[in-house]
């Protein structure tokens, strides 16, 4: 049994009772837990309300005993950032050794650890993978979607880990940005639905009102998906991530902050600044936005983080990025202490912060609110009284349970975009099936998937296409397409090597070499062929969608490969329908409903069936 400090407990017996160790959100109501803020802040030094508005990677701590020495408030782990042993266990074991030194501190207050769970638990070999949004946009439902968001918070939590950084909840309106996918469509209606459908299934409808309940993160505010092509970090010609998005106040209220809105009537409890700039400045140093619009205008009562070393890319030295991004009302501050990474370390900030505060450039009143915000919603979400990982639920990690969901996920978002009599697939032929697709979890998973980058081969576990196909009917697998052997037809499955932000960013949006050659192979064959297209975004495939005799698009799938197989066979009809509108060639790009010369290959909705 962890022995909390001698005040905080104090503090949580003083609160209203626990039933069976789970929150009890009813007697926990707004007044009680804003005077045990009031009880907990009047305790607090700036150092340790300082050390709350810190959030650090945990790969980048210089020793665990700085969690209670700095008072820290806040752990995450980037992309890549796991423990020496990838599984479940070990997670959870690293989290209650952190939470252990945190609630050794003089006020023993604890950590919330936040996470890119952004399709599953995505850092986690093992975990159940699901379709990346773009692909849940397509299917638009919204009980699968909170589903898959409910079955991720589990696995999360089983961990221990309480924050997700999720969903994303941008308008995507540049197919050639890295974090396409992220997306759940460029439409506004499809964006908002999916966001709250994401966030009730995290936070259990209610935060706090479940032992499962994971806090969400809506991000990112504000913009991000409307960034000019050649804006990126530093101006580069080649990059659209972190650009600049020329967008007006009366444009970001018709179009960008609808979704958010709805985010905060579901009670979504943080909200993640965005990299891009609006009109030349930076969102992390837009005041306007946090102070005005979010919090005053709209009333989120909630916290801002910042994103990964969003700060630094504000112009100026550190220190005046810090006194910018905190006076313009960003609560938490995400270091994340590496600099080897180009960034700052950790005790570099906290040392500048404190000097800024001592100047009167940051306000006690200011830091008192952020501490404010992020004591609201480790209330809320029951971390003050539950702060250790619920190991009960770790059968439930990557459960078959899970899977059906991702399964269901996959069969909804795949959308057929052509058919000539191919489809479905009969269970009684010889298939060849082939291509870089075919027998490759990675590159199924996408992004986001145990790396940050994520990476080709046998990264985690789970079906692929090739192996959902084979339980079928009878098919040989080839990588390339060349065969001897004699087939009734050929399924072909290519597409994008996975990539995320900034290293995804292209204005060359076509098949590799090596897709084409096995599609140039195949047809030599002389038999009927359908192509699956794995993608994170609309590809200029026009020529290649004429030629094939059926053209399926399966996005990033996940771990659950044997739900595109459901659909090629007809187990279950396809009904996912384009939620972003395609492109007929790059002069085509970017192509969105309501443009004026709107002319795409396919518009926004289109999805055939059987």
């Amino acid at each position: 049994m962890i022995k909390y400090s001698f005040i905080i407990g104090l503090l949580i017996a003083f609160s209203s009772c626990s039933i069976n160790g789970k929150h009890d959100l009813a007697s926990d109501n707004s007044a009680q837990i804003e005077s045990k803020i009031d009880s907990i802040m009047a305790l607090m030094t700036v150092e340790e309300k300082i050390g709350q508005m810190t959030q650090i990677d945990q790969q980048f701590l210089d020793t665990i005993q700085d969690i209670a020495d700095y008072g820290i408030g806040s752990l995450l782990s980037g992309g890549g950032s796991h423990p020496d042993t990838n599984h479940f266990e070990a997670w959870t074991d690293l989290y209650d050794e952190y939470q252990r030194v945190a609630l050794s501190s003089r006020l023993g207050i604890p950590l919330i650890y936040g996470i890119d769970a952004v399709h599953g638990h995505n850092n986690v070999h093992g975990a159940t993978i699901f379709p990346h949004n773009v692909g849940l946009g397509c299917a638009n439902d919204y009980e699968v979607c909170r589903k898959v968001s409910e079955a991720t918070a589990v696995e999360v939590a089983a961990t221990g880990i309480n924050w997700n950084f999720s969903p994303c909840i941008a308008i995507a309106e540049d197919e050639r940005w890295g974090r396409h996918y992220e997306g759940y469509s460029e439409d506004v209606e499809i964006v908002t639905n999916m966001g709250v459908a994401s966030i009730e299934g995290y936070q259990t409808k209610t935060l706090g009102s479940s032992n499962i309940s994971v806090v969400a993160c809506a991000k990112h505010f504000i913009g991000d998906g409307a960034t000019e092509w050649g804006t990126g970090m530093d101006n580069q010609p080649d990059k659209i991530d972190r650009g600049n998005a020329l967008i007006s106040d009366s444009l970001i209220r018709a179009k960008y902050l609808p979704p958010y809105i709805a985010a905060i009537e579901a009670g979504v409890g943080t909200v993640m600044a965005s990299f891009n700039s609006i009109n030349g400045l930076k969102c992390h140093a837009n005041g306007y936005l946090f102070n005005d619009l979010l919090k005053g205008e709209l009333g989120f009562d909630g916290f801002v983080i910042s994103d990964w070393q969003g700060i630094d890319e504000i112009p100026g030295d550190y220190k005046s990025d810090i006194i910018n991004s905190v006076n313009s009302g960003v609560d938490m501050i995400m270091v994340p202490g590496a600099v080897k990474w180009g960034g700052e370390h950790y005790k570099t900030f906290i040392s500048l912060f404190k000097e800024s505060f001592d100047e009167g450039l940051i306000t006690e009143e200011r830091i008192d609110d952020a501490v404010r915000r992020i004591l609201r919603i480790k209330f809320r979400s029951g971390l003050m009284k539950n702060p250790m990982a619920d190991r009960s639920l770790l059968e439930k990690a990557g459960s078959e349970e899970h899977r059906a969901i991702a399964r269901e996920a996959v069969q909804k978002s795949q959308v057929l975009l052509k058919n000539d009599n191919m489809l479905p697939l009969a269970n009684d032929k010889n298939y060849l099936v082939c291509g870089s697709g075919a027998n490759d979890i990675g590159k199924q998973c996408g992004g986001w998937t145990i790396e940050w980058q994520g990476a080709l081969g046998d990264i985690t576990e789970g079906t692929t296409i090739w192996e959902g196909i084979s339980e079928q009917t009878s098919a040989t697998l080839s990588a390339d397409g060349k065969t001897d052997g004699s087939f009734d037809a050929a399924v072909v499955v290519i597409g994008e090597n996975p990539y995320t932000e900034m290293e995804g960013d292209s204005d060359t949006l076509y098949l590799s070499k090596e897709d084409k050659q096995t599609i140039a192979n195949v047809e030599a064959l002389n038999i009927p062929y359908t192509v699956v297209l794995i993608t994170g975004r609309p590809l200029i495939v026009t020529e290649e969608i004429d030629a094939a005799d059926a053209f399926m698009v399966a996005w990033l799938p996940g771990t659950e490969g044997d739900g595109v197989s459901d659909v090629l066979f007809g187990d279950v009809a396809p009904s996912g329908k384009l939620s972003f509108s395609w492109p007929k060639d790059m002069e085509n790009v970017p192509v969105n409903f309501g443009d004026e010369d709107y002319d795409p290959l396919f518009k926004l909705g289109y999805g055939l069936t059987y």
